[in-house]
């Protein structure tokens, strides 16, 4: 096996690119890039690092691959087997932090792209990359800034491939074409400090809000539908009282998120959520977060391109989803850019001893290559 994406991914993975720090990881893939013959340029917005670079012709279609080199924290480490910043071979897998969320796919995509262009360095379409180190943190001042960028530049992507972990048990078995919208809320419920004793000079907020509560938990908010699961409320943190057995509290606050599909749009939901709770008469506020829409790709060229690319070089017919949590496919799907999510297995992802498959590593970047063939040669 070429070792040349294990190589790289060991040499990113040594990078200790907690959110947002990049830890110079963007440095090392902006210098195999322009030796490839890719223009770069480095976007900084706060504390957070962000990378275009581009190669091709000036007009045409842009075939973009996205990713982030950003990592969530490891938690104690000696809760892990070996270092988790010191990449280790074990059994045919390397451990680490970041092995497969996501540095293994970053290798992957650039060696993918060293080999394509030097055996069609004039290639029709443009290639380029897109890179982050605010994907795993508040995603502020990372894709969504680059994207922003890209409109005042008048750069439009036409498909993109983000590297996240997409697969299940094997790389390629699941090709992530969309993702549900994600929306959280923050509520506080406002009550009448008193003595449980006396409960006639008091307000209990847990005792206003609980029917409420029981009917948003108890919601069918929707089906879903042949893309998309059901539209799902989950309550994450709820919090109320001094800490004293004999003190009604005066304020409750609480924390919850809705997972939507296609079949809802965001002003419904708000609006549904605060008629139930003015049903109930509660005094609150209620503060919303968006963390991203709702976003599907179609089939079209993109998911054809693949489609092939896994079933030919693995075997597999990938299982199209728009499962897990948000990518950074949220910023991008809304410019009209078909999007796709693939990259390695995800079963250890942000857990202590993350790791990748090493065969896996050749193999995604082989898809990738591929991918490159179908669409940018």
């Amino acid at each position: 096996m070429d070792s040349g994406t294990l190589d790289l991914t060991r040499q990113l993975m040594t990078r200790p690119s907690v959110t947002p720090a990049d830890a110079g990881c963007q440095q090392i893939l902006a210098e195999r890039l322009k030796a490839a013959g890719f223009t770069v340029q480095r976007l900084r917005y706060g504390e957070v690092d962000n990378l275009w670079a581009e190669r091709g012709p000036a007009s045409g279609p842009l075939l973009c691959f996205a990713g982030h080199t950003d990592v969530v924290p490891c938690g104690p480490e000696a809760a892990w087997s070996t270092p988790p910043f010191i990449p280790t071979e074990r059994d045919g897998y390397l451990y680490g932090r970041g092995a497969a969320d996501m540095k293994g796919a970053l290798a992957a995509m650039v060696t993918a792209a060293e080999r394509f262009v030097a055996t069609r360095p004039e290639h029709a379409a443009r290639l380029a990359f897109l890179l982050t180190s605010d994907e795993e943190g508040p995603a502020l001042d990372g894709t969504r800034r680059v994207v922003e960028w890209l409109e005042s530049q008048g750069k439009r992507i036409e498909w993109c491939v983000v590297g996240e972990p997409s697969s299940t048990e094997r790389v390629g078995d699941t090709l992530r074409v969309g993702r549900r919208g994600s929306l959280s809320a923050w509520l506080t419920v406002h009550g009448v400090q008193g003595h449980v004793a006396y409960p006639e000079l008091a307000e209990n907020p847990i005792h206003t809000l609980a029917p409420a509560l029981a009917e948003l938990v108890t919601r069918r908010w929707d089906e879903g539908n042949e893309h998309f699961s059901p539209t799902s409320f989950q309550v994450s943190n709820l919090n109320a009282g001094t800490g004293a057995p004999n003190v009604i509290p005066g304020e409750l606050k609480a924390r919850f998120n809705i997972r939507w599909s296609t079949e809802q749009t965001l002003e419904g939901l708000q609006t549904a959520v605060c008629t139930i709770l003015d049903r109930h008469r509660l005094r609150y506020d209620l503060e919303w977060k968006v963390a991203g829409l709702p976003f599907l790709t179609r089939p079209g060229r993109l998911i054809d391109a693949a489609r092939t690319a896994i079933r030919e070089l693995t075997g597999i017919e990938p299982q199209l989803s728009t499962g897990g949590g948000t990518s950074d496919g949220r910023f991008i799907a809304p410019t009209g850019a078909q999007v796709v999510e693939l990259g390695v297995v995800n079963r250890s992802i942000h857990k202590v001893d993350e790791e990748v498959r090493i065969a896996d590593l050749e193999t995604l970047s082989r898809i990738y290559e591929r991918l490159m063939e179908s669409l940018a040669a």
